[in-house]
């Protein structure tokens, strides 16, 4: 009876040693999905060329992902899937929506038929803040008069920058880019201030806030397959893989191991 015991404390030991095990593998994992909510990253695939900042992406599918949060002006970066080739660096502003989505949303600047789309913001899913890109000024001035619409603009000598191989928020090209000045322009060539082409949260509920509308593209002549919601229509043909089981795993382990822990305990009482 006395061997009998003693294999049944050795048994419920092990067990517990292997869910314990289980459970910090699962917390030691837990920071990747908090990281990926820092620096926004999302994998986007696109079936058409698109226009960036600096640049034209053909087909294929990339990596965003915010370079730094600390300021009013962020950096994006665009690498490719494995996030071994980094294709540009981006100056973008924030940008207020008032409705969030639970799905990555792309805008687009409206373009002629037969041309690259050129990509406007990127609302990470969730955010109410979105990240509104920054074009070199001459580029910025085609965009506004062909789109009808104000687009952020930057001095032409900043492209250089949008091509830097820059690792840091630190790096000079990245510090350049948050330091020179940012306007807007409108479909005139005229400059105007920051307001006028970028949303901010109103200062209080009672305040309606302003909801600029997007602009429509044909999904035949882009190549970019619209999902079901009229919010989302700009959206790339694939979803961004965001979400995370992680946190799940380590619950489950955390009620496992404890599960565990209380049969031990009542194995000795009877014992």
């Amino acid at each position: 009876m006395f061997n009998i015991i003693n294999a049944i404390r050795t048994r419920v030991r092990g067990t517990a040693i292997a869910l314990a095990c289980v459970a910090l593998a699962g917390f030691a994992l837990t920071p990747k999905a908090a990281a990926d909510e820092w620096d926004k990253k999302t994998v986007v695939t696109i079936n058409a060329p698109v226009e960036i900042p600096g640049k034209v992406l053909p087909p294929g599918t990339y990596v965003f992902k915010l370079l730094n949060s600390a300021s009013n002006r962020n950096i994006v970066q665009i690498f490719d899937k494995d996030e071994k080739r980094l294709y540009a660096t981006i100056l973008a502003i924030p940008d207020y929506r008032l409705q969030p989505t639970g799905k990555t949303v792309i805008h687009f600047e409206e373009r002629p038929t037969g041309t690259p789309e050129a990509i406007k913001a990127w609302f990470y899913p969730g955010d109410v803040y979105g990240q509104q890109f920054v074009y070199p000024h001459t580029r910025a001035v085609e965009l506004a008069k062909q789109s009808n619409q104000n687009v952020l603009s930057m001095p032409n000598e900043m492209t250089a920058n949008t091509t830097t191989q820059a690792k840091s928020a630190s790096e000079p090209s990245v510090q350049a880019m948050q330091k020179t000045e940012v306007t807007a322009v409108q479909p005139s060539g005229d400059q105007v201030e920051l307001a006028q082409a970028v949303s901010s949260k109103p200062k209080s509920t009672s305040e309606a806030p302003q909801v600029k509308s997007e602009p429509k593209t044909d999904p035949a002549s882009s190549g970019i397959q619209p999902l079901e919601t009229a919010s989302q229509k700009h959206l790339p043909k694939r979803l961004p893989q965001t979400a995370s089981q992680v946190p799940l795993i380590s619950l489950v382990g955390m009620c496992s191991l404890g599960f565990a822990l209380l049969t031990h305990l009542l194995r000795r009482r009877v014992a």
